[in-house]
């Protein structure tokens, strides 16, 4: 008995001090992922000096002031040429980082792809166009590390195909930026390169998972840039940066790879789109992605170039409208921001319809987060090496690691306030795919709920839909308590319907003390965590969300541009 004891007794010492050991293995892993981040700051800063001395009378202001469509026309003539700015956006981003911690890295070949695009016959649409990219989003060289540790020693073998094609219009890739740790959060963090601020208020979040996108563009350090969504990811950010942003239909373009975790891309798909300061970059780079070498390079992407003569229509629109999905209460100044631009488009000549989106606590719990959490979380705790979670995630990751006997008891004590409050639901009580025939049943549910939706939409004539998004920013961790607020984003992506965001206003004093009378649905610790969220965001942008059919992406940054026009006219 001794023995044994004695045996135990060593295996446990054995296993605290491998512990140890990994950890210290892992923490050496960051702080070297963060050196080699640091060290090409420097490297950049330094190439930027040296352009400086070189060129002393850049006008460096007048350069970062061109919207992209006057930029992109000065390239192709011949005023502005490609290095000089490069070095300007490469400077500026600098700066932004400094303020906001958004770069997860330079890309130094960027170099190299400035004299490649000088040796080309024709100048591609994007030609000397500096644009920022999506930590995962691949580049030959370098790490797409999804916020992990487990993603810091495999380097991209070569460039994705969405990577190519910016390539092949002439675009320079120069820096990837910051995602939250395993992209699975509307806030900006990870434990190896940090907390991304928002360039307006260092207090506020960027929002997420393309965080790092929505700082350097707003803060003026990248004219465009390319992010992903699967629960809101290009709309949250643009929304709380300011920003106009796309989500097309999943299928239109070439999707970049995510986590083993992720759901199946034919269940709830992730899709890639551009994010970017008006509504005219959107359309540029997606005309610029819809091209032939997309089509070769990849072909799964529809054959679909972009229709020029459905963005530039000026027909009046038959649009659909709401301002609350009935799930989770929004902040009275994104319910404003619908009101006002119904009326704007009223006044222009279109035809307001209003619409009620179905069932959404059903579509959120029962369809979104069981497509997540099929497997009770488990796929996705298995990403957290060493057990190095960030705080922002702590909740989720704590609710999955609940034995299942626990979360059966939660979900039976919360059943009576959950018919009350649907968004109280936890990942916790959410019910599992026991078997593979429930995985097929849930798929085949998300099916029908498309198919009822449309149904609805075409029942009342709708070009496209005007509704709410989640804004405005968040203070920095809130994110993580209030997982189930993103539902005005998430139900685009259960539809695979493209949708796209437009700042319209900011808060103002007046929004902030109608959010002191906020009560939201019941007044309850939720609410008031949403209002402690949002408070403090007086001169912060508002934005709507447009939405429209399956591969209608056209008509969708159509709608967004009326919706821009007429805002800015305000």
């Amino acid at each position: 008995t001794s023995a044994a004891l004695a045996l135990l007794g060593g295996s446990v010492a054995a296993l605290v001090v491998w512990k140890r050991l990994g950890k210290k293995v892992i923490q050496k892993k960051m702080e070297e992922a963060r050196k080699t981040r640091d060290e090409g700051m420097k490297k950049m800063a330094k190439a930027v000096q040296q352009f400086r001395e070189q060129v002393p009378s850049v006008q460096t202001d007048a350069i970062l002031s061109l919207p992209l469509l006057e930029l992109a026309a000065r390239l192709r003539e011949g005023s502005l040429s490609p290095r000089t700015v490069l070095y300007t956006y490469l400077e500026k981003a600098l700066e932004v980082t400094q303020q906001t911690n958004c770069l997860r890295h330079f890309i130094p070949e960027c170099e190299e792809q400035l004299q490649e695009i000088q040796q080309h016959k024709e100048k591609g649409l994007l030609y000397g166009i500096p644009v920022s990219i999506k930590d995962h989003v691949g580049h030959k060289g370098h790490l797409a590390t999804c916020g992990l540790v487990q993603c810091l020693g495999t380097l991209m073998e070569e460039d994705s195909v969405l990577v190519k094609v910016l390539k092949r219009q002439g675009a320079i890739p120069f820096a990837m930026t910051n995602v939250p740790q395993s992209l699975f959060s509307y806030d900006c963090s990870n434990p190896i390169f940090g907390q991304t601020l928002n360039p307006f208020n260092p207090q506020k979040s960027p929002g997420g998972s393309s965080g790092g996108e929505g700082a350097l563009i707003a803060g003026g350090g990248s004219i465009l840039g390319i992010g992903s969504d699967i629960g809101g990811s290009i709309r949250l950010p643009s929304s709380f940066c300011g920003l106009c942003g796309l989500k097309p239909t999943a299928q239109r373009l070439r999707w970049v790879l995510g986590l083993p975790s992720q759901p199946s891309s034919w269940s709830i798909p992730c899709a890639v789109g551009p994010m970017a300061r008006d509504v005219d970059s959107l359309a540029l780079c997606m005309k610029a992605l819809l091209c032939q070498e997309m089509f070769q390079l990849d072909p799964s992407v529809p054959s679909i170039p972009f229709n020029k003569e459905v963005y530039s229509s000026s027909t009046p629109l038959r649009v659909g409208y709401y301002d609350t999905d009935g799930y989770f209460p929004l902040p009275p100044c994104m319910r404003r921001a619908v009101k006002e631009t119904r009326g704007a488009l009223q006044a222009a000549g279109h035809q307001l319809v209003p619409f009620s989106p179905p069932r959404i606590p059903y579509v959120m719990t029962e369809l979104f987060l069981k497509t997540f959490f099929a497997d009770g979380g488990r796929a996705w705790l298995d990403v957290f090496t060493g057990g190095i979670v960030d705080p922002g995630l702590k909740p989720q990751v704590n609710s999955c690691k609940m034995p299942r006997l626990v979360k059966k008891l939660l979900a039976l004590l919360l059943k009576p306030l959950v018919t009350i409050r649907p968004h109280l639901k936890d990942i916790a009580t959410i019910s599992t795919c026991r078997s593979v025939k429930e995985m097929w049943s849930h798929h085949h549910q998300i099916q029908v709920y498309r198919s009822q939706f449309i149904t609805r939409w075409k029942e009342l004539q709708l070009d496209v839909v005007l509704c709410p998004v989640l804004g405005p920013a968040f203070t920095t961790g809130y994110p993580g308590k209030l997982l189930t607020a993103i539902s005005s984003t998430m139900l685009y992506n259960v539809l695979n319907f493209p949708a796209g965001v437009v700042p319209v206003t900011t808060v103002t004093e007046a929004d902030e003390e109608e959010l002191k009378l906020y009560q939201g649905c019941c007044d309850d610790p939720w609410d008031r965590t949403l209002k402690q969220a949002v408070s403090g965001a007086v001169g912060m942008p508002v934005a709507v969300q447009c939405v429209a059919l399956p591969w209608q992406e056209e008509l969708c940054l159509r709608f967004m541009k009326e919706v821009e026009t007429l805002s800015r006219d305000q």
